[in-house]
């Protein structure tokens, strides 16, 4: 939930969470959003979103959309959202395809659009668990899916600015929580 909290959605704003799983966010960001704003959650997995579904439909939340789909390919037009939010999906994703992933968040981000990523954390000294963790990624992708990606680098190069990153340690892995906003392009 800190992610969302340094997210800092607003009343009436537009949100995706791409890979939004089985729905565990979306209460959270329904709230902020309240009865004027939009949730959309993006996942690959059909199975994720029936599960997501019910949970929405259970909670009697009326203002959110789901779609099935991937990060490369946003469907919403140009500057149609306030914010974006991932949680332990971006490294999931093959390195060459994330700074595309990126580029799509910001082509649908608004000027003043936000980005909120939860990862594991690439470290320059990384502890013992991270190097554990890291070693096990490596041996086996298929079942350690996730690995710790370098946040700050990647979103700044993608063209954010203004990051502010936070970092925590979950069962002994770096975690890194960061917000950046979407750099306009200038005229």
């Amino acid at each position: 939930m800190h992610g969302l909290q340094m997210l800092q959605i607003q009343p009436g704003e537009h949100v995706l969470e791409i890979g939004c799983g089985t729905g565990e966010s979306l209460p959270v960001l329904n709230s902020c959003v309240d009865s004027m704003g939009r949730i959309f959650g993006l996942d690959l997995s059909a199975g994720m979103l029936g599960i997501a579904k019910n949970k929405v439909k259970r909670l009697s939340l009326s203002n959110v959309d789901f779609l099935q789909g991937d990060g490369l390919h946003l469907p919403f037009p140009d500057k149609s959202l306030d914010a974006i939010f991932m949680s332990f999906t971006l490294e999931l994703l093959p390195a060459t395809e994330i700074p595309f992933v990126l580029q799509e968040c910001k082509r649908v981000l608004r000027d003043d659009g936000r980005i909120g990523i939860v990862t594991l954390l690439q470290k320059e000294d990384p502890g013992w668990m991270d190097k554990l963790y890291t070693w096990a990624h490596y041996r086996w992708p298929h079942v350690i899916d996730c690995r710790p990606i370098p946040i700050e680098s990647i979103v700044r190069n993608a063209g954010f600015e203004n990051s502010r990153l936070r970092e925590m340690s979950m069962w002994g892995l770096a975690i890194g929580i960061l917000v950046a906003t979407k750099i306009p392009v200038q005229k």
